[in-house]
């Protein structure tokens, strides 16, 4: 008796627990970034996420995976550098002039519509660097769409996986 009791006993609590707990669901977004025709070495890209204060609260992808380049990325480097997340499961190579990449990002679904944005920051060495080169709110539609570009980026495609 005293175990069928404790058994119940448990299995209220952890119903109760259980219960109060929220999932975060999250969509992964093919993102295809194509680059303008710049001469010069691969440029260094930064996805990140911005919290809609304007500050940065995630890095979602890196294109270059040399980190002692990642410090030429001076605005994203002062967030990285302090928080020191472990990224090397979200890079892949730098991309060079006229080219494109595809990676894969996610987001969780409660960003979008919720005055969060999307920033691509780029960097060539011995060259400029663009901290907000694309920069664009997460709503429904732009996470489907094509936004243009201000610097090496021509521009980035972003569709649901």
């Amino acid at each position: 008796m005293k175990n069928i009791k404790l058994i119940f006993s448990i299995a209220i609590l952890s119903i109760a627990l259980f219960s109060f707990t929220t999932i975060n669901t999250s969509t992964k977004y093919k993102c295809m970034v194509q680059m303008t025709n710049y001469v010069g070495e691969g440029a260094y890209v930064v996805i990140s996420l911005i919290n809609p204060d304007g500050h940065y609260e995630k890095t979602l992808y890196v294109q270059g995976d040399d980190e002692e380049w990642y410090n030429d990325i001076t605005e994203w480097w002062k967030f990285q550098g302090k928080v020191r997340a472990d990224i090397d499961a979200l890079t892949g190579a730098t991309i060079s002039g006229g080219e494109r990449a595809i990676s894969v990002i996610q987001i969780e679904d409660s960003k979008i519509d919720a005055g969060y944005s999307i920033r691509f920051e780029s960097a060539v060495e011995d060259q400029e660097y663009y901290t907000k080169d694309v920069q664009f709110l997460l709503t429904s539609e732009s996470v489907k769409s094509k936004t243009e570009g201000s610097g090496f980026i021509r521009y980035v495609r972003l569709m649901p996986n």
